[in-house]
């Protein structure tokens, strides 16, 4: 099978995520080719800084030895001082994005895999930028759901970015149907999974205790879940948060919904942070990003762990060779 090829986005170019696609670009890859969308001088200036080896090739041409990283560049307009980000580099940041979409939706590139990018960079820049979940999903003209995923779990999230206090006004039967099948389509199209098994986490302490900690459970949840199995869907739950990761159970699940951030993340990142990666459903692509921000007191001193950025290539990989497939 033709391997796929991949944009390569690194984000905010005064962070890590330079530093780590020089890296990434030392090993062989069988699984697919990786196109960066970046600086030509900010990856040079990373390379040197590691004291590795760097040759960015045309776009079209094929890496065939370490360091050789195939390059649409997409210039910075301000010079880069590694741990500084510079609102003057916003635009070719979000330029870089929107071009590996416009890629990825005319078949130029089969996936997508993004470093992090500085959002309050970005909107200094004066670009409204909430994160880039959502300027693809707005550039799709989708909707998406967020999961997060790594050898031991899969979490996907009803609600993202919201204060606690307003979480529960957001969780409606709409939502949790549409997560819902979002979620199942993807694990079926995307993973390869016929019949997904999705454990459903209730929003409440022990998923509410039959109404007596809240009755979200009772009267959105369950109806909902109860829904979506006349159509065929393998819904588990609603489960309480605090026993439904427990290894055994875990074992019988595809993924794990949980109705905000911080009740599935924490686990996820306790059980392999280094490994985790960030990924879009919905999107008519496979997006994968890193698991974690800029970490701009490391860059450009060598220190960064590449992990999370070669799980999220393979994993990118994985799932546009099971597009194609399926």
């Amino acid at each position: 099978m033709t391997r796929p090829r991949l944009a390569l986005v690194p984000g905010e170019p005064a962070g890590v995520g330079p530093e780590l696609c020089v890296r990434l670009a030392q090993q062989p890859r069988t699984d697919c080719h990786l196109v960066a969308l970046a600086d030509p001088a900010t990856l040079q200036a990373a390379a040197d800084a590691l004291r590795l080896p760097l040759n960015l090739l045309p776009a079209q041409q094929p890496a065939r030895a370490p360091g050789d990283l195939p390059l649409h560049a997409v210039p910075n307009a301000a010079g880069v001082a590694f741990g500084r980000p510079d609102p003057g580099n916003a635009a070719a940041v979000v330029a870089a994005l929107h071009q590996a979409a416009d890629g990825c939706m005319d078949g130029t590139f089969a996936g997508m895999v993004t470093g992090p990018v500085h959002k309050a960079t970005i909107n200094q820049g004066g670009i409204a930028y909430t994160g880039t979940t959502e300027l693809l999903a707005a550039h799709a003209g989708c909707e998406v759901v967020m999961m997060l995923a790594n050898d031991i779990v899969r979490v996907a999230l009803a609600t993202t970015h919201l204060p606690l206090r307003k979480v529960a006004d957001a969780i409606d039967a709409a939502l949790l149907r549409q997560v819902l099948r979002i979620t199942h389509a993807a694990l079926r199209t995307g993973f390869g999974i016929a019949d997904p098994v999705i454990a459903v986490l209730g929003l409440n302490p022990h998923a509410g205790e039959d109404g007596h900690l809240g009755h979200e459970e009772i009267e959105i949840l369950a109806p909902v879940l109860e829904q979506l199995r006349g159509e065929g869907m393998h819904l588990v739950g609603p489960l309480p948060a605090d026993t439904a990761f427990l290894p055994g159970k875990l074992r019988g699940f595809d993924t794990v919904l949980a109705m905000y951030h911080d009740q599935g993340l924490p686990v996820l990142k306790y059980s392999g942070f280094e490994q985790a990666v960030n990924l879009t459903l919905g999107l008519p692509y496979p997006r994968v990003a890193v698991d974690h921000g800029t970490a701009l007191d490391l860059a450009g001193r060598g220190m960064a762990d590449p992990s999370s950025l070669e799980a999220a290539v393979a994993t990118c990989a994985r799932l546009a060779a099971q597009r194609a497939t399926a």
